[in-house]
C-alpha cells in the first residue's frame, strides 16, 4: 500500500502490482466503493506480467476524507496524479460503475491513456433516467444501515451467494461499525455531491470527445429499467465512436467482483488490441 498526494493535499491510499509489460492497467472503483473490488482482477492482470495500479478515490477506502472536492474537476487531478505517481506510460483506464463514467471523462479532456474499458459503468446517464435533480437526489440518497456489521454481512451473503469470500470482505470495507451500527465510510454529504457530478457530466456529452479504443462491458442484473438505460446509452456510445466494442454479460453490477477471471480476461484482450 501506497499513498499519492493530489494537488490540493489530499493522500490517495494507492496499491500496486507488479508486471514487467510495457503495457499497464489503472484501475478505477465506483461510487461508494473501494480499490480492494478490483483486487482478483489486479492480481491476474499482474500474473500475466501487466503493471497495475489501483486507488481509494477521495473520501473513500483508505484515502484522507476532506469536506470538499466531491466534482468532475477535483476527480479528474485526482486520477490525475494517480496516473502520473503510477510509473506506467499510457495505460489502460479501467473503471466501473461511476469509475467508469469517469475514466471516459479522463480519456475526452485529458487524455494520456492508451484505452478505456468500462464495467459496468461509462453508461449511467442520472439526467435521462430521473426528471429532476431532486427526484435523482432522493431516489439515490444512500441508506444508513440501523444495524451492526455481522447483519450487513448476511444480507450481503444473502443477497450475492456466488460471491467469494474476498469480495464479502472487500465490500464490507465500504462501512466502519460506530457503537455496534454499520456506517458508510463515505459521507452522505460527499456522496450526493458526486451524484450530482454524475447528472450534471452526462457519458453522452463525453463520448464525441474520446480518441482511444473503449470497451463497454455491460451486466445484465435483471433490472430491466437500467438495462434498457444502458442499452440506450451504448448504441449512442458507438453511434459517437465508431470504434467502441460493447459486451454484455449475465451478473452482478459488480462485475469485478463476481466474475474477476472474466473480467480480466476480457482487459486483457482489449488491451492486446488496444496495443
Amino acid at each position: 500500500m501506497d499513498r499519492i498526494v493530489t494537488t490540493d493535499g489530499v493522500a490517495l491510499a494507492v496499491r500496486r502490482w507488479p508486471g514487467d509489460a510495457a503495457q499497464g492497467f489503472v484501475l478505477v472503483h465506483g461510487l461508494a466503493s473501494n480499490l480492494e473490488t478490483w483486487g482478483a482482477v489486479a492480481e491476474r492482470l499482474s500474473a500475466a506480467g501487466h503493471p497495475v495500479v489501483a486507488y481509494d478515490q477521495r473520501g473513500h477506502g483508505r484515502s484522507d476524507r476532506p469536506a470538499g472536492g466531491y466534482d468532475l474537476s477535483t476527480s479528474l487531478d485526482d486520477l490525475d496524479a494517480v496516473l502520473a505517481g503510477s510509473g506506467i506510460d499510457s495505460p489502460v483506464l479501467a473503471g466501473q460503475s461511476w469509475g467508469g463514467n469517469l475514466a471516459l471523462s479522463h480519456a475526452a479532456h485529458r487524455g494520456a491513456v492508451a484505452a478505456v474499458a468500462c464495467v459496468d459503468g461509462g453508461t449511467i446517464d442520472l439526467a435521462a433516467r430521473y426528471p429532476t435533480w431532486e427526484a435523482c437526489a432522493a431516489a439515490l440518497r444512500p441508506p444508513q444501515p440501523t444495524v451492526g456489521l455481522g447483519a450487513v454481512e448476511a444480507r450481503l451473503r444473502s443477497a450475492h451467494p456466488d460471491w467469494p469470500e474476498w469480495g464479502i470482505a472487500a465490500t464490507l470495507a465500504n462501512l466502519v461499525e460506530i457503537d455496534g451500527v454499520a456506517r458508510n465510510r463515505l459521507s452522505i454529504e460527499a456522496h450526493i455531491a458526486l451524484v450530482r457530478t454524475m447528472w450534471d457530466h452526462p457519458p453522452r456529452e463525453q463520448y464525441p470527445l474520446v480518441c482511444v479504443p473503449v470497451l463497454f462491458l455491460l451486466a445484465q442484473t435483471g433490472d430491466e429499467a437500467w438495462t434498457a438505460a444502458k442499452r440506450a446509452a451504448a448504441e449512442q456510445a458507438v453511434a459517437a465512436m465508431p470504434g467502441a466494442a460493447v459486451e454484455w454479460v449475465a451478473g452482478d453490477h459488480d462485475l469485478q467482483v463476481q466474475q474477476p477471471d472474466l473480467v480480466a480476461a476480457r482487459l486483457l484482450a482489449f488491451g492486446a488490441a488496444a496495443a
